[in-house]
C-alpha cells in the first residue's frame, strides 16, 4: 500500500528565519483521512504546503532531509506537476481566487488541466451542488459572504478530482449546514479512495472516522496531542449604561436589501452577538452598524466616539514590517499614549513582536489584527468572524478580551457563523436568516 506522504528527518526554514518551521520530522502519513492538529503557529500550514509542493519550491528557504508525496520525491517534483493529483484549500481561500465569478472560479482548476469543456462543466456543476452553492454560481466573488467564498474554494478543489485533498482550517467560516455538507463530501471522497489531510481546530465538524491523527508543536511531532474542548461561558454579569447605537426598521444591503426591519440596540458595557448561516447578511449588517455602509432605509443612530472594526480578512489590516509596529502605528494614528507591549501580552503574541505579520499563520494574524484595532479601549467595537483560525488558547484570549472591553464600557458587536461562540460571549444573541434578524434564547438559558 502506497503511503500518502513520507518524511525522513525533514526540516524546513522560511527565507531569512533562524527557527525552523518544521524540525526533523520522521513520520508516514497513511491513506484515508488524516487529521492534523496543533496550536496556531505550530507548523500545520507549512506541513500542508509541503504536500502540494509550495514548500519549498514556491516559498524558497532551506529544506533538509527527505520527503515524498504520493510516492514522488518532493525535491524533484514541482507544484505544477503535482497540481493534477493534489488540490489544496488555504486558510484564507480568497487569496487563492483568480476569477471574478463563482462558476468561473470553480471551473478554473479543471480547465487548466486541459480537460474537455463538457467534463469541466460536469465537474463544476457537481462540485457546486455538493457544497450547496449552485444558487450563487453566477454571482461575483466580492458579492458573497466569507463562508460562501470558503465553499467556493472547496468546490474548486473538489472539481479537480484529486488523489489527495489538502485542507487548511476548512470549516473556519462555515455555518453548521456548510460544515455538514463538507463532512458528507469528504466521507464520499474517502470512500472512493481519495486521501484527505486536514488541519482543523474544530475536528468534530469533520468526518468522525479518522485514519490517523498527527499533532504538531513548534514544528515538532507532539505525541501528547491537544484537547478539542472549548471554554465555557463566563457566568459573571456586567453593568450596562447608555445606548451606544440603535437601529430602528433598518434595511441593510448593497443596492438591494439583504436584511430588512432590523430593530436592535447595544449599550455601553454590553455584548451583542449576531449569528446565522453563510450569506445571511451578518457582515453587511455589521458594516452598516459600524458606519461603513449606509443604510438603505430605516434609522441608525450612534453615539459619538471611536469605533473599532475588525474585518473577516485580518490581512487587510496588516501592512507594517513587524507585529509591534502594527500596534504602534494604530496608536500613532489615533494619537493614543498607549504602549504596545501590554496588548501584545494580552493576546499572547509577545513572542511574535518582531516577526513580519505576513509570515504568521491565519490565527496568529487574527490576534495581531485584534490587538491593533482594540488598542485604547474604543467606545464601540465591531468584530466580524473573530474566531477565524483561532485555536483553543486564542479563543480563550478572545473571550477574555471581549469581556475586558465590555467591563471598560465598550459596546461590543460580534458577527459570527459559530453559534456556540455567539452564545458564549453575547449578553444577547440574534440570528440573521431569511432577510430578518430575530432573537435567540438568552445564552444563560
Amino acid at each position: 500500500m502506497t503511503a500518502t506522504a513520507r518524511f525522513s528527518q525533514f526540516s524546513y526554514w522560511y527565507p531569512g528565519t533562524r527557527q525552523p518551521a518544521l524540525s526533523a520530522l520522521e513520520m508516514v502519513l497513511e491513506e484515508g483521512f488524516i487529521l492534523l492538529t496543533g496550536e496556531s503557529g505550530s507548523g500545520k500550514s507549512t506541513l500542508l504546503r509541503c504536500l502540494d509542493g509550495l514548500v519549498p519550491h514556491f516559498h524558497g528557504g532551506q529544506a533538509l532531509g527527505e520527503a515524498e508525496v504520493l510516492g514522488l520525491n518532493l525535491r524533484q517534483i514541482t507544484p505544477r506537476r503535482l497540481a493534477g493529483r493534489v488540490a489544496m484549500v488555504f486558510q484564507e481561500p480568497e487569496m487563492q481566487m483568480v476569477m471574478p465569478v463563482v462558476e468561473q472560479e470553480v471551473a478554473f482548476g479543471p480547465a487548466n488541466l486541459g480537460l474537455e469543456a463538457a467534463v469541466v462543466r460536469q465537474r463544476t456543476e457537481a462540485a457546486m451542488a455538493s457544497l450547496g452553492i449552485s444558487h450563487v454560481a453566477h454571482r461575483h466573488l466580492d458579492a458573497i459572504s466569507g463562508g460562501e467564498r470558503q465553499r467556493v474554494a472547496l468546490a474548486g478543489a473538489l472539481a479537480m478530482s484529486p488523489d489527495l485533498l489538502v485542507l487548511d482550517e476548512p470549516t473556519s467560516q462555515l455555518d453548521p449546514e456548510g460544515a455538514r455538507q463538507l463532512r458528507l463530501c469528504l466521507d464520499s471522497l474517502i470512500a472512493k479512495g481519495v486521501s484527505v489531510v486536514a488541519a482543523e481546530h474544530r475536528p468534530q465538524r469533520l468526518p468522525g472516522k479518522v485514519t490517523q491523527e498527527i499533532s504538531l508543536s513548534e514544528g515538532h511531532l507532539n505525541t501528547a496531542g491537544l484537547s478539542a474542548s472549548w471554554p465555557a461561558r463566563a457566568t459573571c454579569s456586567r453593568a450596562f449604561t447608555d445606548i451606544a447605537w440603535t437601529a430602528d426598521g433598518l434595511a441593510a444591503g448593497h443596492g438591494f436589501p439583504i436584511l430588512e426591519e432590523v430593530n436592535l440596540s447595544c449599550r455601553q458595557g454590553e455584548v451583542v452577538a449576531v449569528t446565522g448561516p453563510n450569506g445571511a447578511g451578518k457582515t453587511t449588517l455589521l458594516r452598516s452598524l459600524a458606519g461603513l455602509l449606509p443604510p438603505l432605509s430605516g434609522r441608525l443612530e450612534r453615539r459619538p466616539g471611536r469605533a473599532a472594526y475588525l474585518p473577516q480578512d485580518p490581512g487587510a489590516l496588516l501592512h507594517q514590517a513587524t507585529v509591534r509596529q502594527e500596534v504602534e502605528q494604530t496608536a500613532r494614528w489615533l494619537r493614543l499614549p498607549v504602549e504596545a507591549d501590554p496588548l501584545l501580552e494580552q493576546f499572547g503574541i509577545s513572542p511574535l513582536a518582531d516577526r513580519d505579520p505576513r509570515d504568521l499563520s491565519t490565527g496568529q494574524r487574527q490576534r495581531v489584527a485584534l490587538a491593533a484595532v482594540l488598542i485604547g479601549e474604543p467606545e464601540m467595537v465591531f468584530l466580524d468572524e473573530p474566531t477565524r483560525g483561532a485555536d483553543q488558547m486564542a479563543r480563550m484570549m478572545l473571550i477574555a478580551a471581549i469581556d475586558r472591553l465590555a467591563r471598560a464600557g465598550s459596546a461590543v458587536t460580534v458577527a459570527t457563523s459559530d453559534r456556540e461562540f455567539a452564545q458564549q460571549v453575547g449578553d444577547s444573541t440574534w440570528v440573521a436568516e431569511s432577510g430578518r434578524v430575530t432573537a435567540l434564547a438568552p445564552a444563560s438559558a
